[in-house]
């Protein structure tokens, strides 16, 4: 049975998704279900007067989705049933005891159903109001005219003495292969893939070797060791180019965030430029401090 914890709410009206992953998932065996048991209302368990249904279990398998990454995946039925049945067995108790009659948890509802209302026009004004279009239009603007870092992909042999050293970079000059001379030679991690350290902007590497590197023309070798904290490298830059542009798909999410961010504070102000609001404690409405602005994380509140 999964632990519950008063502070843990799912995400407000992701139900038909919810559910619709959790079937797909029955669809790979990876939930032991049955796929055509998928509407919302089908129930699975009943207690007492009151039912347990598929919506139920879709719900709870969002609000305990970190407990139930150390369950086996054909477990999560049974124990988010079991867990759901539990759970309207105690609310069962509560009511019978007249608990939702009093003050305090009835204040508790309205806050939780303030924040529930609150979360569900976020996901349907600002969430869903942010388009792959909106995304992708954000994207060219931003790398329309895009000119990246420059960039160098090098090789590097790492030996221990100086004359070492000199001695591969004689191998070199008279034709030896930078790679095979690496895979034989090299004592660092590099060396069984043939030194290959791949693309890397200035910052990267330690100062005695991004210098170097950085001066080689593509194709060259160093004519000297290079002595880093590491011990004496030989550097063969490969190619250099300016870094590309992004792939969409890569800057998806932050770009997303950021359109999303927006829309929220847009969203906000318009709304509370529309709603007279006075705060009547004294020592708050002094501080004249205003928290809107910024969508805190809901997805898990």
């Amino acid at each position: 049975m999964l632990e519950f914890s008063a502070a843990t709410h799912i995400r407000p009206f992701t139900l038909r998704a919810t559910l619709a992953g959790f079937m797909a998932a029955a669809a790979f065996g990876l939930v032991s279900v049955p796929v055509a048991a998928q509407e919302a209302d089908d129930v699975l368990a009943k207690v007492g007067d009151s039912e347990v249904t598929e919506a139920d279990i879709a719900f709870a398998s969002q609000e305990f989705a970190g407990q139930l990454r150390n369950v086996p995946p054909n477990q999560w039925r049974s124990i988010l049933t079991e867990t759901v049945v539990d759970m309207e067995v105690m609310a069962n108790a509560a009511r019978e005891a007249g608990i939702d009659k009093e003050p305090d948890f009835q204040r508790q509802m309205d806050f939780l159903r303030m924040r529930a209302l609150r979360n569900a026009y976020i996901v349907r004004e600002v969430e869903d109001a942010v388009t792959e279009a909106d995304v992708k239009a954000a994207y060219d603007k931003e790398f329309e005219n895009y000119a990246g870092e420059e960039e160098i992909s090098a090789r590097h042999i790492l030996l221990e003495t100086e004359e070492d050293a000199k001695a591969v970079i004689a191998e070199l000059d008279a034709g030896k292969d930078f790679a095979e001379l690496a895979k034989e030679k090299s004592t660092g991690p590099s060396g069984p893939s043939g030194g290959d350290l791949g693309y890397f902007t200035k910052g990267r590497m330690v100062p005695e070797f991004e210098e170097a590197a950085f001066a080689l023309e593509k194709g060259s070798h160093s004519a000297e060791p290079v002595q880093t904290q590491f011990g004496w490298h030989v550097i063969k830059v490969e190619d250099r180019r300016k870094q590309p542009v992004p792939e969409l798909s890569s800057v998806e999410q932050r770009i997303r965030q950021d359109l999303v961010r927006a829309k929220y504070a847009e969203v906000l102000e318009k709304l509370k430029s529309e709603t007279q609001i006075e705060i009547t404690d004294p020592s708050l409405a002094a501080n004249g401090e205003d928290a809107g602005g910024t969508a805190p994380e809901k997805s898990e509140n």
